[in-house]
């Protein structure tokens, strides 16, 4: 057989190929695993050793010519191809470049940077604290006895085992801890006790969970400890907070006495709304006609036993708390009517109630919108 020839023809066939499918079929034929040249490969097998020796490098010269032949001109043909693409498709660089994905800052992420940033303008520090607490530092420093039905167990969520010192571990159940620590550590760090303004947000987990209530929800508790703190303090700081949250300066406060372990006196604050297009909007009277009042927050004087257990003379320092829920907030600012859909982790509520990246918190531009 003349190898010479053979090679010769493919090369030919290669040459004259139309487009790259009739190349791709030559290369089948050729070189498949029916093809004639891998049918020439296979006869190899059934020769003698002499015969391979000297025919074996003729059929490998015509698989290898081959080859490189089918190589040179599929590349020549895709370049080709690129050209003449290249030379009649135009580009128009004024048109928008096509969105891309974009991930989304969670509401309560947005809210708790918008609470920062209100409250700092205040004058306030953020202090944080650890989710897994002590029962001294979340009930007893907290003026909460034994009896009290929030340390039951169907209430609080608690571990196994205890601390060095023998108290019961569990995951606070608020972020007061927060309070207690930041007094025991700012008279530690001054015997003679510093004025205190700090808000505490955070992570805190309770037995509880429906459409309202979460067994894992976020809260931001706020202290204020110094000489001659009054309940006028604690109505205006609410009322400032409020009115900047919410960017309207109709919202009305109405204070009513209430019980908690760790203040006294303890007030409830309720807040004025009105239903519109089946919302809550908070703003103006709840004794207006249409309007009513709303329990929004629990708040306080700072108990002395609270005062004293922090460390500080409660003859001396007086002071006053509060806590709210920052996903209760939330969903009253922004329209959300389920707190489990907080954290469901559903990309399309993300989408559509998530805030971009660039839409940071500023008293000047709005605690809600784009810097």
């Amino acid at each position: 057989m003349d190898y010479a020839a053979t090679l010769e023809q493919a090369l030919a066939r290669i040459a004259n190929a139309a487009d790259l499918d009739a190349l791709e079929q030559l290369r089948v034929e050729l070189l498949g695993k029916q093809g004639s040249i891998s049918g020439l490969m296979k006869t190899l097998g059934g020769m003698s050793p002499e015969d391979r020796q000297t025919v074996g490098p003729q059929i490998q010269g015509l698989r290898e010519g081959a080859t490189s032949a089918l190589t040179a001109r599929k590349a020549a043909m895709e370049s080709a191809a690129l050209e003449a693409r290249l030379a009649t498709e135009s580009i128009d660089l004024t048109l928008p470049a096509p969105s891309a994905p974009r991930g989304t800052v969670h509401p309560v992420s947005q809210v708790l940077d918008e609470l920062a940033e209100i409250f700092a303008d205040m004058g306030f520090a953020v202090a944080t604290g650890p989710e897994i607490e002590d029962d001294w530092h979340n009930f007893t420093a907290l003026n909460i006895p034994e009896s009290h039905p929030a340390r039951a167990m169907h209430d609080t969520f608690y571990f196994p085992d205890k601390d060095a010192e023998g108290r019961s571990m569990l995951l606070r159940t608020h972020t007061s801890p927060v309070q207690i620590r930041t007094m025991l550590d700012v008279v530690k760090a001054n015997p003679g006790g510093a004025p205190i303004r700090i808000i505490a947000p955070g992570r805190v987990y309770r037995s509880d969970s429906d459409a309202t209530h979460t067994p894992m929800f976020h809260q931001v508790e706020g202290l204020v400890i110094d000489k001659g703190i009054h309940l006028g303090h604690l109505k205006w700081t609410l009322e400032t907070f409020l009115k900047a949250f919410f960017e309207r300066d109709d919202i009305v406060l109405r204070l009513r006495p209430s019980y908690f372990p760790f203040t006294e006196p303890s007030v409830e604050v309720d807040v004025g709304f009105a239903i519109v297009n089946g919302k809550r909007v908070l703003g103006g009277s709840g004794d207006a006609p249409g309007h009513g009042w709303m329990e929004l927050l629990g708040s306080g004087m700072v108990n002395h036993h609270v005062i004293r257990a922090g460390g500080l003379d409660p003859d001396e320092w007086q002071g006053f708390a509060f806590g709210i829920g920052v996903d209760r907030i939330a969903m009253l600012k922004y329209g959300m009517d389920d707190l489990r859909a907080f954290f469901d982790g559903d990309a399309r509520w993300l989408a559509h109630y998530g805030f971009s990246a660039h839409d940071a918190p500023t008293l000047s531009a709005g605690v809600g919108t784009a810097a």
